[in-house]
């Protein structure tokens, strides 16, 4: 489409031209990495040089990185062990779905997590913690160190999902003080498909898909070494742009900026806290969040309401109800990435200011049902 803006990075963001060229040159080669003969022994160190792209992102150590399917998959292996668990109110749906029946820390009014419920939660015993870095939604970021010093002090492991957060601010694990971290290659610029689960190495954990040995026997399967070569490429620039990523910042802001003078009642969800430098969650009287991410959509701006791994459909977030925010059926979400540029945030303020200056002239015919 001629002039197309694209302004839903964290649902997954465009592959990078290394990245891809990675996955493209290993698409042609052959060999298993679990073979000896110099075929197999090729891939594996292709397997081996992305891990250790991915390991350095998170500062980790290479054996400490288990490939997976995506974010989802990591997230499933992490929560698998069950017992008792607590996790926060904001979690991605692939935590909240692996951890059914978990008991669930509420967040306050900007999206944080309670961290005197946590502890008082935890003292009736748990043996999982599982705190995202950064929520999908509005982009706020966690007091992830906090929560694991609590839970490490009543004896529970702790992992956290860091999809949205590894590529766009700095990211350490044991800084973090976490026993497990979840990561996405396509969420910073990589292939999708292609995931890791980064574990203490310390802690045992025990495979979800069983049948062969690959990933220290941790996770059965032929490796998928092509899309795993261009995650570590896309780990490393993502990596080594994290000053460039944090300048989206200046651009987000520009936008709330200007929107808010189009709609002086317009909200910024989670604006007063820290947030990923990228992201903006916002809603304004008068426009619900189908009719906007529809209407943006046929004049060529595409944004979310909510998550993208969700039925497609258009929901109240869940997020936003935990954070008892008004205006949450308004909502949609403003995510930049690695190739935004300042033109992209003033097409879709042009975009938006004429959508909302037609519902404040005729609000009906806007109405979705």
């Amino acid at each position: 489409m001629e002039h197309a803006v694209y302004l839903d990075h964290n649902a997954t963001t465009p592959i990078r031209p290394e990245a891809a060229d990675a996955v493209g040159a290993h698409l042609g080669c052959v060999g298993n990495p679990s073979s000896v003969h110099r075929y197999g022994r090729i891939a594996r160190r292709t397997l081996e040089e992305a891990r250790g792209r991915v390991a350095r992102l998170v500062g980790a150590r290479c054996a400490d990185v288990i490939f997976t399917s995506g974010g989802t998959e990591a997230n499933n292996l992490a929560l698998s062990a069950g017992g008792r668990i607590v996790v926060s109110a904001i979690e991605h749906d692939s935590v909240l779905g692996a951890a059914g029946g978990a008991r669930t820390i509420p967040v306050n009014a900007d999206g944080i997590v309670d961290l005197q419920a946590l502890d008082a939660m935890l003292a009736d015993g748990a043996d999982l913690v599982s705190v995202m870095l950064a929520n999908n939604e509005t982009g706020v970021v966690q007091p992830v160190a906090d929560v694991a010093a609590i839970a490490r002090r009543h004896g529970a492991l702790v992992h956290c999902d860091a999809v949205q957060a590894a590529g766009k601010i700095p990211v350490e694990m044991r800084a973090l003080g976490v026993h497990m971290l979840s990561l996405s290659a396509h969420k910073l610029g990589g292939p999708g498909g292609v995931g890791a689960l980064v574990v203490e190495s310390s802690l045992s954990i025990e495979p979800m898909l069983r049948g062969g040995g690959q990933e220290g026997r941790r996770r059965a399967g032929t490796e998928n070494v092509a899309g795993i070569a261009g995650f570590g490429v896309a780990a490393e620039l993502a990596g080594n742009g994290l000053e460039s990523f944090a300048g989206l910042a200046a651009m987000r802001d520009r936008l709330e900026r200007r929107l808010a003078r189009l709609a002086p009642g317009a909200q910024f969800f989670g604006a007063s806290v820290r947030r990923l430098p990228n992201t903006s969650c916002l809603a304004a009287p008068g426009l619900d969040s189908e009719t906007q991410v529809m209407a943006l959509d046929l004049d060529g701006v595409a944004v979310s309401a909510g998550s993208a791994c969700s039925s497609g459909k258009v929901s109240v977030s869940h997020v936003l109800e935990a954070m008892g925010a008004a205006g949450a059926s308004a909502a949609i979400r403003v995510s930049l990435g690695w190739n935004s540029k300042e033109t992209d945030i003033d097409r879709f303020l042009d975009s938006w200011g004429a959508l909302h200056a037609r519902a404040a002239r005729d609000p009906a015919p806007l109405a979705v049902a």
